[in-house]
């Protein structure tokens, strides 16, 4: 039997499975695929984030000249951002989980040997989908669709925004932006979506400026005025050197969500009115994720991690910083609950849960989905003039804000400055969400 078997091998499994089994715990893994299947998607991450976390060797590329363009003019951000390389992040966790270790070192040694670099207790992984989950006073056993048993203490679900085993609301948590028929006609159904479409490949000429990173541009010449009235979209581009740029249009949050074609469309145009053609595709991004997904109950004896505990930063749509922050106090939290050796699969998915989920955390959700809201209200006008406010606000405030590491009430006095600083437009806006979606408000207050 495990001490705790993880579901799921994409960036949250492999950092929960490494946090846990770096801790000397036996550790059993589950997912449809093997854990060394390349990741497809690029994450990209603020350097001072990875700099705290000493794992700045795990870029692939870095930016000092960062910009966003917000209606007319440059706007430069100051400070370095950088993209993981996928591989060595990847292998980074696999390394940490003992990959390609045998197991069955001597049990004693719980711990990794710093000096043969071996791990005592390597993951178990297993290819499989899990198919239902059964309790008992001691531990719970998941059951594959191939009828494989695997037993644990705890079980992890970190399979992704549609969750193997975790269980959650039915109903999104926003205010009523989401609920309302959108600038299409079009009826939503409460779920909002941030969608991407993007290249890699060389280019008739440079898209961007050389050795440069762009945050946002939400500049719109490009558009006919029908497509300026619709879903705004941006532009996330970088240099990769060696005349090789990734460019992405990127639909901030969307319900419905804004269509691939209509993406790859923007982008080409975007290309167009510059006279730019694309020559060569090295490598094309499909992204989509939830921005809003159900909170999961907290009373349930399984516990969630990444996506499928709706980690998503619902303001920015960041993650991959989360996780490498709140794997190891995950897995310190598991780690203490285990010592307890009557506790059920109950009582240790509820300390985990709580771990993960405290209270000051709950309480800055519903302020970013508070923002979320506000910010789907916005025509791309209203945007410019948002985040131009926005990356006016001292570093250290829009940065905590967009990784989500200020307190609650260090969130809310950057709210208020935010308010203070902005136009009368941007405030009008915000005190209409206030009237819209102030339950959000209300629902962070009494959690």
């Amino acid at each position: 039997m495990f001490d705790a078997l993880v579901i799921g091998t994409g960036p949250a499994g492999l950092a929960i499975a490494a946090a846990l089994c770096q801790r000397g715990l036996v550790v059993g893994g589950l997912a449809p695929t093997s854990p060394d299947i390349a990741w497809r998607n690029t994450y990209g991450i603020w350097e001072d984030e990875l700099e705290a976390l000493g794992l700045s060797h795990l870029l692939a590329h870095r930016w000092d000249d960062c910009v966003g363009y917000f209606g007319t003019g440059e706007k430069p951000l100051n400070r370095a951002y950088g993209l993981f390389d996928k591989h060595k992040l990847q292998t980074h966790f696999l390394e940490q989980c003992g990959y390609g270790q045998k197991a069955g070192l001597d049990a004693a040694n719980r711990t990794s040997n710093p000096s043969t670099n071996t791990i005592a207790h390597p993951v178990q992984w297993h290819q499989g989908k899990a198919s239902h989950i059964n309790h008992c006073s001691t531990h719970s056993t998941v059951t594959t669709q191939d009828r494989t048993h695997l037993e644990a203490r705890i079980v992890i679900d970190a399979s992704g925004h549609n969750p193997a085993l975790v269980k959650r609301s039915s109903i999104p948590a926003t205010g009523t932006a989401l609920a309302e028929t959108n600038l299409t006609g079009q009826k939503n159904d409460g779920m909002a979506y941030q969608a991407a479409y993007g290249v890699v490949g060389t280019f008739s000429q440079p898209p961007i400026k050389a050795d440069r990173f762009v945050l946002m541009d939400y500049r719109t010449d490009h558009l006919t005025e029908a497509e300026r009235l619709g879903s705004p979209t941006f532009l996330y581009a970088m240099d990769f050197g060696n005349d090789v740029f990734f460019l992405e249009e990127t639909s901030l949050a969307e319900c419905p969500s804004v269509s691939f074609e209509t993406l790859k469309q923007r982008l080409h145009k975007r290309l167009g009115h510059q006279g730019i053609k694309l020559e060569a595709i090295h490598e094309e991004e499909y992204c989509l994720f939830p921005m809003n997904a159900p909170m999961p109950s907290f009373d349930q004896p399984v516990v969630g991690f990444g996506g499928a505990a709706s980690m998503v930063h619902p303001a920015t749509g960041y993650m991959v910083g989360a996780l490498l922050r709140r794997a190891p106090l995950l897995a310190e939290g598991i780690v203490k609950a285990l010592q307890q050796p009557d506790a059920s699969p109950d009582d240790l998915a509820k300390q985990a849960w709580n771990v993960l989920w405290p209270t000051d955390r709950l309480r800055k959700y519903y302020i970013y989905m508070f923002g979320l809201e506000t910010l789907m209200r916005f025509n791309n006008p209203q945007l410019c003039r948002f985040f131009n406010t926005f990356f006016n606000l001292p570093q250290t405030q829009w940065a905590g804000f967009l990784a989500d590491t200020l307190s609650s009430p260090e969130l809310v006095v950057a709210m208020i400055n935010l308010f203070g600083k902005a136009p009368n437009s941007i405030r009008g806006g915000l005190m209409r969400s206030v009237g819209y979606d102030g339950q959000l408000l209300v629902r962070s207050l009494l959690s």
